[in-house]
């Protein structure tokens, strides 16, 4: 039985990796200081299954102040998904963006480098490319929002710890995540809630932007054979190979509900990506992961999952 990190535990993808790594017998610390950004229930209910393991320990903390390095002290790894996540905010509340995914990112690194360097698999996003995303991880970075900067920012503190310190690490860039327990902010979980709600859709722009969708369920699944693989002082792509533009989601999400969405239409918002389709040949050479799940059968979950949270609620 190994011992891990994993930040953000209580958050969307976080309470997925402890959810996994209990259930394939190790034991979780996991970190959270439950901020602001969406209600401190909804993630309460993310660790509910957690919450119950024995093998599973929350420490509320801040990563920005809190003394870290008895946390990781004798981990056998750090997963870390703590981040400020969303591209409008990123625009008018840049210095929550700052602190949260930069230095935050930083004094982990300091108490890694402090603790012997317990290994680390520090989770970025598809955003460091810009507006188009699609193709491999040696395509040049060129980050459309504040979000996207700051987690390029975090990529090379991750790199620069790795070359004069010695911190071990693999960085694994997400491609629009979804599935149970996504974020209330999040496009398909706005969708969801909208058409559910009877109330009109926003499509912003033509609603020809596209997406190379990945599940959770396959998400974790990389993070956890990245985590068991070891560091390799690289980047991988992590998405789904299964594109579909937002009007074509919209659709879906409608159909799988039963009840057909009334769209309005809002102009383009700034910084916002115009393709993001994953090439992940890399993650498939050298963790042997490839997605399994397809869009419909991850909406359905998803669906199943959010109507059943909106039912409880009315």
């Amino acid at each position: 039985m190994q011992t891990y990190v994993v930040t953000g535990a209580a958050g969307f993808i976080g309470s997925h990796v402890c959810d996994r790594l209990l259930a394939d017998g190790h034991a979780v610390i996991g970190v959270d200081c439950f901020t602001d950004y969406y209600a401190r229930d909804v993630k309460e209910d993310n660790l509910r299954g957690a919450a119950v393991n024995p093998g599973f320990r929350l420490v509320e903390a801040d990563l920005r102040t809190a003394d870290l390095g008895p946390i990781v002290a004798g981990a056998d790894g750090v997963v870390h998904e703590a981040a400020m996540g969303g591209l409008l905010r990123s625009w008018t509340a840049f210095d929550a963006y700052l602190s949260c995914n930069v230095l935050a990112t930083q004094r982990l690194l300091d108490a890694l480098r402090d603790n012997g360097g317990p290994p680390l698999v520090h989770v970025s996003t598809s955003s460091v490319y810009g507006r188009d995303s699609s193709g491999a991880e040696d395509r040049p970075t060129a980050p459309q929002s504040p979000y996207g900067v700051t987690k390029l920012a975090a990529e090379h503190l991750v790199r620069a710890y790795g070359s004069q310190f010695g911190v071990p690490f693999t960085i694994l860039r997400y491609f629009s995540i979804y599935g149970p327990r996504q974020r209330p902010d999040m496009g398909y979980h706005v969708f969801l809630e909208r058409i559910l709600a009877g109330q009109p859709v926003t499509l912003f722009g033509d609603g020809g932007q596209s997406r190379g969708n990945t599940y959770v369920a396959d998400c974790v699944e990389a993070t956890v054979r990245a985590l068991a693989h070891g560091p390799t002082g690289e980047a991988f792509n992590i998405g789904g190979g299964e594109a579909i533009t937002a009007r074509q989601a919209i659709d879906l999400i409608g159909r799988l509900v039963g009840r057909a969405p009334v769209v309005q239409h809002a102009p383009e918002r700034p910084g916002e990506q115009r393709t993001a389709l994953a090439d992940t040949r890399k993650a498939r050479a050298a963790f042997g992961w490839e997605p399994t799940t397809g869009i419909e059968a991850g909406l359905r979950a998803q669906v199943d999952w959010q109507r059943a949270r909106h039912e409880a609620a009315a």
